[in-house]
């Protein structure tokens, strides 16, 4: 017997490419496992990234007391987006403006004029300050919203269902009793605010009869100040039914709302992962089946086992590298940005460098148990038994 010496490395190469229907099927198969946990994970990274770009720790939230995360439910006094300001010297300033939003948020259904079922959509009434509190925002077409009509994120389309053509300016939709005209489109850094629709927040309150707010955002001029804004609430009297909270840990909050869905989508991952591998099995058992006396032979040429097994791992390993490749490439195409609805709105689905790196350990995986059993069941047959299979 010879010393331990390995295949040499173009036999596994030549091996995938003498059976050309067994290695495409093969690929095939790992290439649709990988494009799937992809997704999954696309999914996951897309949600985290969209509650994280929402937050922004300088900016402070005021709305009522006991709303924990529901702010469509919150309800506070007109006057609020006045008073808290001016009694608060941490408010961010620039050329005399006050860095102050107040706003009015709600889900309501949403209708087209050629559209018979209404699509539930997220709207919220804003001033001026909008922009200089949501530094994100920018208006990529149109202009800022006059009386009766809205400004529409570029998402907010998938939130309702629709095509993104039947929101652009110039388009009418129907809420709340009234016609609007959409006026133009804005994005916001991939944050939550996209799915939404913003229109003046007079007439919003018009629409709904409502002379509330559901909400004040104030930018911070010092780190600190937010300490000071919640300090102020708590000795106010007057402003006893009134919370703070910065934008960042509202979003984080719901973020960890959300565990349970990313943790059924992990469980995704894993069962998909899982059936590969299986996938792998059966077909790496049959190509082992085939190949009995050929294994056979190289041991009787004084290949020991453990080298027979090395290159049919390397055969499975080249496989999942290559349906890694090919996966990775057409998830960036077609995966990559497409935008889902979810109940928060609407979030793209994002391949981002995480998800590329668990999609190409996912594949290494798979070729490397997938090989394994039968590897290890090819070299127990005794070499005598072998040689005598035709």
């Amino acid at each position: 017997m010879f010393g331990f010496r390995p295949l040499p490395w173009e036999y596994a190469v030549r091996n995938l490419f003498r059976r050309r229907v067994r290695t495409l099927l093969t690929l095939a198969g790992l290439t649709t496992v990988i494009v799937l946990v992809l997704v999954v994970v696309g999914f996951i990274r897309g949600l985290e990234r969209s509650l994280s770009a929402s937050g922004d720790p300088r900016v402070a939230l005021v709305f009522a007391m006991g709303m924990g995360e529901n702010l469509e439910y919150s309800s506070i006094e007109m006057s609020k987006a006045d008073e808290v300001p001016a009694s608060f010297d941490g408010v961010r300033q620039r050329y005399g403006q006050k860095y102050v939003s107040p706003e009015l948020f709600l889900g309501t259904a949403i209708d087209l004029a050629d559209r018979s079922t209404p699509g539930f959509g997220l709207i919220r009434g804003v001033t001026r300050g909008a922009l200089r509190t949501r530094g994100q925002v920018e208006i990529e077409r149109g202009r800022w919203p006059r009386s009766d009509e809205v400004l529409v994120g570029r998402l907010a389309a998938t939130k309702l269902g629709l095509a993104a053509e039947d929101l652009e300016v110039g388009r009418q939709l129907t809420f709340e009793g009234r016609t609007w005209t959409v006026s133009g489109v804005f994005s916001a850094g991939g944050s939550v605010f996209e799915s939404e629709l913003w229109c003046r927040l007079d007439d919003l309150q018009q629409a709904l009869q409502r002379q509330d707010l559901s909400l004040v955002a104030i930018t911070l001029d010092e780190e600190k100040s937010f300490a000071h804004l919640q300090l102020l609430l708590g000795k106010r009297t007057t402003d006893l039914e009134l919370q703070a909270l910065r934008e960042s840990d509202y979003y984080a909050s719901l973020l960890d709302d959300y565990r349970h869905v990313r943790g059924l989508a992990w469980l995704v991952v894993l069962l998909v992962a899982g059936a590969g591998v299986f996938a792998g099995l059966n077909t790496m058992y049959g190509a082992v089946v085939g190949r009995t006396t050929e294994i056979a032979t190289l041991q009787t040429l004084g290949f020991l086992r453990r080298a027979i097994v090395l290159s049919l791992i390397q055969e499975g390993v080249l496989l999942a590298a290559a349906a890694s490749l090919i996966a990775i490439a057409l998830a960036m195409v077609i995966v990559n940005g497409v935008a889902i609805r979810f109940t928060m709105g609407a979030i793209e689905l994002n391949i981002d460098n995480v998800a590329i790196l668990i999609g190409c350990a996912t594949g290494l995986m798979l070729g490397c148990l997938g090989s394994l059993p039968p590897a290890f069941r090819a070299v127990r047959l005794p070499v005598v038994e072998g040689l005598k299979t035709v």
